[in-house]
């Protein structure tokens, strides 16, 4: 489950980094950086908790 979580948080970072370099479609694509930044922390902190 945490290596699912850790790729769905790098396919949202590259998909904010294409959309925020490419398409510059305003607030959904800073949603979706504050989502994989979320999900990255998560890992981290129950990566260590465990």
């Amino acid at each position: 489950m945490g290596n699912l979580l850790y790729l769905i948080a790098v396919i949202l970072v590259i998909a904010w980094a294409i959309g925020f370099l490419g398409y510059h479609a305003g607030g959904l694509i800073h949603i979706l950086l504050v989502i994989a930044v979320v999900a990255v922390l998560l890992k981290v902190i129950r990566g260590s908790a465990e």
